[in-house]
């Protein structure tokens, strides 16, 4: 399947690591013009040293108003992939008013801020667009320890929901990729320890892990045209979990 998104300007947040940083290369390697961004600069100056054809902007998606300055310093943007996310792991009992703050900040309602201005600008210009935001299979099947993650996933699939109802009579598509255990950092923080990694992968038909590249192609997918028709769609990228 050829793609291209020559002429597109994508914007990437959590660009920094995992599977955002991989993401940019590739959709810089499809003709993109990849604007990356991270609360980190060490993580963008990384990116930048890697390919120069990356463009950056560091802020910290807790704060809405720098981020949505930052955004709008930085339209137009055609395509958007909402990955940036935090992961406070602690059982429902020991759940934090901070893990819940946190998490929703970052996973949820930056989401809604960056969206919104992506969107209102697609709007102004009359052009379509696709919108990906990343979820998790978590938010569909309860997983211990992960109560307030689970949730902020929850509310990604239903906010994307409502976001593609609202978005698409102006043509601009809203997805959801929801990925089983992924290797990442991320991932390694919470299924690193063989006993707890076993549980789940006897639950993925596949029996195994996701590798990034697996969720980037999900990814590129949803945002190409080669997916004009879909909307809406919450996407297992699980080997299969969501079926059992």
């Amino acid at each position: 399947m050829n793609i291209s998104f020559e002429g597109k300007r994508i914007l990437v947040t959590g660009a920094g690591q995992g599977i955002g940083k991989e993401l940019v290369f590739r959709l810089a390697d499809y003709g993109a013009e990849v604007i990356a961004l991270s609360k980190t600069e060490k993580n963008l100056d990384d990116l930048r040293t890697r390919d120069r054809r990356i463009k950056t902007i560091c802020v910290d998606l807790c704060d809405w108003e720098a981020t949505k300055n930052a955004v709008e310093n930085v339209l137009p943007i055609d395509l958007l992939v909402n990955n940036a996310g935090v992961a406070c792991l602690n059982s429902f009992f020991d759940a934090t008013p901070e893990d819940f703050d946190q998490t929703f900040a970052v996973n949820v309602k930056a989401i809604l801020n960056v969206s919104q201005v992506v969107a209102k600008d697609m709007i102004r210009r009359k052009v379509g667009g696709s919108i990906v935001n990343l979820s998790s299979q978590a938010s569909q099947a309860a997983l211990k320890d992960h109560a307030v993650y689970c949730a902020s996933k929850g509310a990604v699939d239903m906010l994307s929901k409502t976001m593609a109802l609202e978005l698409g009579p102006y043509n601009i598509r809203v997805n959801t990729v929801n990925p089983t255990v992924i290797m990442t950092e991320m991932g390694k923080l919470g299924w690193s320890k063989p006993g707890k990694a076993h549980s789940m992968l006897s639950k993925i038909p596949l029996g195994r892990f996701g590798e990034v590249s697996e969720v980037i192609d999900a990814i590129v997918f949803l945002l190409s045209d080669r997916s004009s028709m879909i909307n809406g769609a919450t996407l297992p990228v699980d080997g299969g979990f969501l079926a059992t």
